[in-house]
């Protein structure tokens, strides 16, 4: 059949879909069919009629070639997607015939992209350029970047605005990523458990690789390319030296292989102290010619079987784990050491600043800063110092990090946690946007108004030219992913505002929830504002107020601010908490830790103030009497009960929008979200209860006019145990 026929016959069959789409919308004869999560947000279903019919007239071709990996990933993207959104794929042909033709391709791969004689010069390697034209007197949809993964990224959100009913006529698109390295922490151990992980085992199969790749493997590398992620980190920071042998390398380099044409390079947590373990030297010292040999050769090992290894991430001298401090060298030293030996490959250190030491009897959250801030500018170029959004753990709410904006001599890279370790596993319903765009936002003043978190990170402010921003996964075997539908919406929201760190958590949601729910603005609007309320419900009724850590020691399940079972005093929530008769938070002010005049002097001013300290964070800065007054009037008591009480009320608020929109999406994943919701609100409660019991034998008083008393004393909530809690690993 000739390229007139097939389009002839292309053009039936399309507007022979479009009539059975429209006739069975009339006789509403098809409800929203079982679903289980799998297709995530890339969940290319039946636009409605008119949709269909508007979309096509844009989507009459499509040329696009598929001479190279990523070309072809780009162009089965977009049949894929425009077969299921629009009811049929457009025929692929290498000229444009008619109206409405898709063209994709790079300036050097595609001519008719080269007449276009669009300026690419400032997308680099990841930017593209979206826009309506006319080629060879044929209104067209051009799809342009300056190399293959561009067209890649240009073509998922091409995509994106079908998928969520945007307009596509006269488009002019141009989007370059704000952040160099966009990755993903896996913290997967080689016994295939996931410490923190709350949707069942680690997706790497290590048993059956390199031999067999699951197409999951490829269907997760198309959910990260679709959100520009462009690094996987594949095993825990805790790391296991036997990553680096040759078997396991092999394992690597068949993951390597099915992520790299989505424009993804894969890195590897590394133990400092792996020339012990597995190369068989006796001292693992930063300095010594030995150890600096082994490394050598151990990354030139891993080039071979990687050529686009990304590098290394390294945990060392925190929790127990070995480090250059064992030989009384420096983080900078130990930094360097993986520097020097990636740098001929292009390869990059990525750092963590999470440390602290049991032989310190200083606050914890000072450490990070005490340890890295005398090191700035004795990093190596390819070394970004990883520093997590807060100065503790991943808590519900913290201060951003103190080392944001006081190293201006050395690229930091973000770390966030997607999985919610501290706030729900896998059942609550949180939705994590609010809290990645509030520390993002938040200004260090390091040199002036408007010096954010965000500027920090992307190189802006001190001029770097490396960036970087990770993620810890909250993926595993679960079919759906993430543990609940829910969940998506977080590895979602990391890889949008690892792009561009200014987008507005609230467009995300609703971006996210017409891609993997509905365009039906009767479900997007609620659910998108129980979205955006639900980090704050969180917060409410676990640690309002800025308190911290109260979790249960070790597994982080449930509330227990009374627990003292663990040797080390900041393992410990009474260590964060502080409560006695006379109040309640962590004096960090210069009158206690002094961990406030760690941040810029305007900010370090308003920390050290208990009347200027945001009430959001005001004990995590200060120790504050119970009979304190707050803005509101109200005692500290007071609004400290109103909180978690507040906290339970959104929850249950919650339930009842959820509720009202039984019917406008699938039944499956729709039973599913209220059972959470279910679960979540009586875990709500009972950390509501089990807290106000403590911190009212605590203090002494009475229970404020107006609130329930807790149903059980504090003893009962005490002698709660549970085992097997998910997601606690041993190391």
């Amino acid at each position: 059949m000739n390229r007139d026929g097939r389009a002839a016959l292309w053009l039936f069959f399309r507007t022979l879909a479009v009539a059975v789409l429209m006739l069975g919308a009339l006789l509403h004869m098809a409800p929203a069919h079982a679903e289980d999560g799998y297709e995530l947000w890339l969940r290319y279903h039946a636009l409605p009629a008119g949709e269909i019919q508007r979309d096509q007239n844009h989507a009459s071709q499509l040329i696009a070639n598929d001479a190279t990996p990523t070309r072809a990933a780009a162009r089965a993207e977009l049949l894929r997607g425009l077969n299921g959104l629009l009811g049929a794929a457009p025929p692929v042909s290498d000229a444009v015939t008619r109206d409405g033709a898709i063209v994709a391709g790079t300036p050097a791969s595609s001519s008719l992209i080269a007449q276009l004689h669009l300026d690419t010069s400032k997308l680099g390697k990841d930017g593209y350029v979206i826009r309506s034209v006319t080629l060879n007197g044929h209104p067209v949809t051009a799809i342009v970047g300056n190399d293959d993964l561009g067209v890649l990224y240009g073509s998922f959100h091409f995509l994106r605005l079908l998928q969520t009913e945007q307009s596509i006529d006269h488009l002019d698109i141009t989007e370059v990523p704000r952040i160099e390295l966009r990755v993903l922490d896996h913290w997967d151990n080689l016994n295939g458990s996931v410490e923190r992980g709350y949707a069942g085992a680690s997706i790497w199969d290590w048993w059956k690789l390199p031999d067999w790749t699951s197409p999951r493997y490829t269907d997760y590398a198309r959910a990260n390319a679709s959100i520009g992620i462009n690094g996987v980190v594949l095993n825990n920071v805790n790391a296991d030296a036997l990553i680096l042998t040759p078997a396991y390398l092999k394992k690597v380099a068949a993951l390597a292989d099915v992520f790299r044409p989505y424009g993804i390079r894969v890195y590897l947590s590394v133990r400092f102290s792996a020339p012990i373990e597995i190369g068989g030297l006796k001292t693992a010292d930063p300095l010594d010619p030995a150890v600096k040999t082994w490394w050598r050769e151990k990354t030139d090992e891993i080039y071979k079987l990687v050529p686009d290894f990304g590098g290394f991430l390294v945990k060392a001298n925190s929790e127990g784990q070995p480090g250059p401090q064992d030989y009384k060298r420096t983080h900078a030293d130990g930094a360097n050491l993986f520097a020097d030996v990636l740098a001929p490959h292009g390869g990059v250190v990525m750092w963590r600043a999470f440390v602290y030491s049991q032989n310190s009897a200083d606050d914890r959250a000072k450490q990070a800063y005490s340890e890295f801030k005398p090191l700035d500018g004795r990093f190596h170029a390819n070394v970004l110092l990883q520093v997590k959004n807060g100065p503790i753990d991943f808590q519900p709410r913290e201060p951003f990090s103190p080392l944001f904006g006081a190293m201006p001599k050395t690229p930091l890279m973000m770390e966030f946690q997607i999985t919610k370790e501290y706030l729900g596993f896998a059942t609550h319903l949180v939705y994590l946007g609010p809290l990645y765009e509030e520390v993002l936002s938040s200004d260090t003043m390091a040199k002036g108004k408007g010096s954010t978190v965000a500027k920090v990170i992307d190189g802006t402010l001190d001029g770097h030219a490396l960036s970087g921003i990770a993620g810890v996964a909250n993926v595993g075997t679960d079919r759906d992913w993430c543990g609940s539908d829910f969940n998506q919406a977080n590895w979602y929201v990391f890889g949008r505002l690892a792009w561009n760190p200014t987008l507005s958590a609230r467009a995300i949601a609703e971006e996210w929830v017409r891609m993997t729910f509905s365009n039906d603005i009767a479900f997007v609007k609620p659910v998108v504002d129980m979205m955006m309320g639900s980090r704050e419900a969180a917060v409410d009724y676990m640690t309002p107020l800025g308190l911290a850590h109260l979790m249960g020691p070790g597994h982080h399940y449930g509330p227990a601010p009374w627990d003292k079972s663990l040797a080390r005093a900041d393992w410990q929530p009474p260590y964060y908490h502080r409560a006695d008769h006379l109040g309640v938070g962590f004096d960090r002010t210069r009158t206690g830790s002094d961990a406030a005049d760690q941040y810029a002097p305007p900010i370090a001013a308003q920390f050290n103030d208990v009347k200027q300290t945001p009430e959001t964070v005001l004990l995590w800065f200060h120790h504050v009497p119970w009979e304190y007054r707050m803005r509101s009037g109200n005692t500290l008591w007071y609004e400290l009960v109103a909180h978690y009480t507040q906290g339970v009320d959104d929850v249950k608020k919650m339930r009842e929008t959820w509720r009202h929109l039984d019917g406008h999406i699938d039944a499956d994943r729709y039973r599913k979200a209220a059972t959470f919701l279910a679960i979540q609100e009586r875990e709500a409660q009972w950390w509501r209860d089990a807290c106000i019991a403590y911190f009212q034998q605590v203090s002494g008083l009475p229970l404020p006019p107006g609130f329930a008393p807790p149903p059980h004393p504090l003893s009962y909530y005490e002698s709660l145990s549970f085992h097997y809690v998910p997601g606690h690993s041993s190391w």
